[in-house]
């Protein structure tokens, strides 16, 4: 290697090493040694260097924080360790009562919690190997979230490389929130509507909007910023979480200087109080206090219930409330035809954001308060984030105001909407209906359902606002038009071809794939598979309830759901053009073993597996020509019983339902 060439290597290095000081120095220490200018020279040099030595170029350098290319969608990536949702409290007693489940579960044990402000942000997990950052991912559902490594680098709080990775940090997760501060998400809006663009409700949902975006240059315009709150570390033996935040700030991670260790939970409350009073003076928001234990030996010892930890719990603060005038009551058409009342309000300042449409829920919410456009109303936001209207005040009402009616159409559409029998909601069935087009598409073309690669939110708003598509079943006529396609800004050759060619590969998906994507109200997943198992869809069209609740998991709600979707003929009409095109609506038969004990038996899930999740469990069951449904009833055959098991294995033991430990249910499967 020539001279040069080591000397820029080492000038390489070191300027490296210096932005990372940087780094930790402004997001970490709050200790800025530099101006922003004098980071940027910095920066601007170091970029300089690789793209002249691209050979030392490396993907933990600070000048990768924008490297990759736009991606079509996230993969799915699996939590090594869920990540649970803590339970939510509002009140001192039920913090109390909380703190006596934990002193129950540990029978004496000396308890220390640690307090820390809840960041009204989104839950991401980081995963570094040898020391760089490989993953970053959403909670999701706890179990598995959204792979968006190439976003998170754009946030400059997230380090690319731990401090002291020399040192044996090799194999590492954290967690923590992505947020906004306050007053960045004001400047970004004032620019955005400067422009021409939509603004945001609030710096949460602006957050979350960021991070699906899938170019990751656009994000790294956004002011994101992270707060950690979590370690977990294979080589190390963790002992206290305190400890721990103060070990993710040495390993270069921001952490909330407001987080402590309290002795009792009195003082845990004295900390929520005074958290409660002083949470304007933060610059971002937070919407309570998390308590969590602080040995971790104890943590692994309560456990955890579902989806929360026995250790943990959001202590959540009071909703603020404001009033003003509620000028108008609006419809809203949701996906599958939900027609939701929304308050049109006059502008008020609620919980740091201003808001002009608050939630009223639905008729006989808007009935029990007697809310009347002209109203001065009450206004709060639950959790600080869902604006609802929670009240009238009677005395302010004027003379002449009428009682609100819900009309008998839909205002989008004008076809007639329904209220089912014990049910809430009025719906619009018609699925052409302009409000629920796009998102009947999308629903239609997504992973879990068609899985028609190329078919995002862009690409079906184009599609629909041009007049190409006006239903999913004219997706399998695009094919004639492809001439057209290739016509359309920002539509070549290549991407033209792979849309068709993934709208021809879903016509291989199975009927349950079918029903499950043709957003039929109450049919998820599970149910459609319940449904393909036993009908062709030219059965599922004729069934009347009766027969369709003869089916073990179908009760009266999901029957009178599905009759009444194909007692529409706009939808009976999609279905036969659907058919028409080539898609399979006859469940081809699964080969299963024919000495399974499972075969054509019917299961229920309670409790926490040790073995496997919920939903391994339940496709090993489907596997060997099982059901899984959700309820026990006399049909069921076996109620396997995990740890932590609720109601559902009381109903088994009254109806003298076969209950099944995890080592007998895993030999049955084996048998």
């Amino acid at each position: 290697m020539s001279s040069e060439r080591t000397a820029a290597g080492k000038r390489i290095e070191a300027l490296r090493r210096e932005l990372r000081e940087h780094d930790y120095r402004y997001y970490v220490l709050a200790q800025p040694e530099i101006s922003d200018a004098e980071y940027d020279r910095l920066l601007k040099e170091l970029a300089d260097l690789e793209e002249r030595y691209p050979e030392f170029r490396a993907p933990d350098s600070p000048t990768q924080r924008v490297g990759g290319a736009p991606t079509r969608e996230f993969p799915s990536v699996r939590h090594a360790v869920p990540m649970l949702s803590l339970a939510n409290t509002y009140g001192e007693e039920e913090v109390l009562e909380f703190d006596r489940r934990v002193r129950s579960g540990l029978k004496g044990e000396g308890i220390r919690y640690v307090c820390e402000l809840k960041f009204d942000g989104i839950a991401v997990s980081l995963i570094y190997r040898t020391g760089m950052l490989t993953r970053g991912a959403t909670r999701g559902d706890g179990d598995e979230g959204d792979d968006i490594t190439e976003n998170l680098k754009t946030i400059r709080s997230i380090p690319l490389r731990l401090r002291g990775a020399n040192s044996g940090w090799n194999d590492v997760e954290v967690r923590g929130e992505v947020f906004m501060a306050r007053e960045d998400f004001e400047k970004m809006n004032a620019e955005r509507a400067r422009v021409g663009e939509k603004t945001f409700v609030n710096p949460r949902n602006s957050t979350a909007g960021t991070l699906k975006l899938q170019d990751p240059k656009l994000v790294a315009r956004r002011p994101l910023q992270f707060s950690a709150y979590y370690l977990r570390a294979e080589n190390k033996n963790l002992k206290s979480h305190f400890e721990n935040l103060q070990t993710l700030r040495d390993l270069g991670f921001p952490v909330s200087r407001h987080t402590q260790r309290r002795d009792n939970i009195r003082e845990v409350i004295g900390y929520w109080r005074e958290w409660e009073n002083k949470r304007e003076s933060l610059p971002y928001d937070i919407d309570g206090i998390v308590v969590k234990v602080d040995s971790l030996a104890q943590q692994k010892k309560l456990g955890a219930i579902a989806k929360s930890p026995r250790w943990a719990i959001a202590f959540k603060f009071a909703a603020r409330k404001r009033e003003t005038i509620l000028r108008n009551i609006l419809l809203q058409v949701g996906r599958v035809g939900t027609i939701t009342p929304v308050a049109d309000l006059e502008p008020v300042f609620v919980g740091g954001t201003t808001v002009s449409r608050a939630t009223l829920h639905n008729e006989d919410y808007i009935k029990e308060l007697d809310i009347r456009p002209g109203d001065v109303v009450i206004v709060e936001k639950g959790g600080d984030v869902i604006p609802k209207v929670s009240g009238v005040v009677r005395e302010k009402r004027k003379h002449g105001s009428k009682p609100f009616r819900m009309p008998d159409r839909c205002p989008e559409c004008g076809s007639k909407i329904s209220r089912p029998r014990d049910e809430a909601n009025y719906y619009c069935e018609n699925t052409e209906c302009p409000a629920q087009i796009k998102a009947r598409i999308e629903h239609f073309a997504h992973r879990g359902a068609m899985d028609i690669e190329g078919l995002g939110e862009a690409v079906v708003d184009q599609l629909v606002s041009l007049g190409f598509i006006r239903n999913y079943a004219d997706l399998y006529e695009l094919q004639a038009r492809r001439e057209e396609l290739l016509g359309l800004e920002r539509w070549g050759q290549k991407s033209v071809q792979n849309l068709l060619d993934a709208i021809e590969e879903s016509k291989k998906n199975p009927l349950a794939r079918v029903l499950f994507a043709l957003g039929i109200r109450h049919v998820g997943a599970s149910m459609a598979q319940l449904l393909a198992r036993s009908f062709t869809i030219e059965a599922v069209i004729k069934a009347s309830r009766e027969e369709l609740e003869q089916i073990e998991g179908v009760g009266p709600e999901i029957a009178e759901s599905i009759v009444r979707f194909f007692q529409d003929s706009h939808n009976r009409d999609i279905v036969r053009r659907l058919a028409k095109s080539g898609l399979r609506f006859k469940e081809e038969g699964r080969r299963r073993s024919r000495s399974s004990a499972v075969s054509e038996k019917t299961f229920v899930l309670t409790g926490t597996l040790s073995t496997m999740t919920r939903e391994e469990a339940k496709g090993k069951i489907e596997a060997l020509g099982g059901h899984v449904t959700s309820s026990v009833s006399k049909k069921t055959d076996y109620v396997v019983v995990g740890s932590d098991a609720g109601s559902k294995l009381e109903k088994a033991k009254a109806l003298g339902v076969q209950t099944l430990e995890e080592e007998e249910f895993l030999k049955l499967l084996n048998r």
